[in-house]
């Protein structure tokens, strides 16, 4: 068990307003959209909610992978943080999200779906978490990982 709520996993493409979720079962390691959140005061909360019902143990947040950083820490760290914070038993994890939003809009699209803005954050949610599962889905910022694309 990675944390004191579970063992599966939730995805996160965290926005300024708008926050992207979805889940992946720790057995089947397939990800699906869950849900879109707005980026309140309210967030962390509804969060833990999803980490009690669902048996989350890592958190995996989407961060842009750029060749020359500027910033030392983007806000999706600041977020994972702020997590780790409110939730000291949730693993953190980090993936590139790089296009992940133009690749939801097309998924999206291809399936027909009506209203893509609707959707975009929770389908960009979903990739990120499955490209941390496919690549083997185990650093975690809480156990010395983090970041790797």
């Amino acid at each position: 068990m990675n944390g004191t709520f579970g063992d599966n996993f939730l995805g996160i493409d965290w926005g300024a307003s708008d926050v992207g979720v979805s889940f992946a079962d720790a057995e089947t390691r397939i990800a699906f959209s869950l849900t879109t959140l707005r980026n309140d005061r309210t967030l962390l909360s509804r969060l833990g909610g999803l980490f009690s019902e669902r048996g989350i143990g890592t958190v995996v947040i989407g961060i842009p992978s750029y060749v020359n950083r500027k910033e030392s820490v983007y806000e999706g760290e600041r977020f994972g943080e702020a997590v780790l914070n409110a939730f000291p038993g949730i693993g953190i994890a980090y993936q590139d999200e790089m296009f992940t939003t133009k690749m939801a809009e097309a998924n999206l699209r291809e399936r027909g779906i009506k209203r893509i803005s609707r959707f975009d954050d929770q389908e960009a949610a979903r990739i990120i978490l499955q490209e941390w599962l496919d690549r083997g889905g185990s650093d975690t910022a809480e156990d010395g990982g983090g970041f790797s694309s």
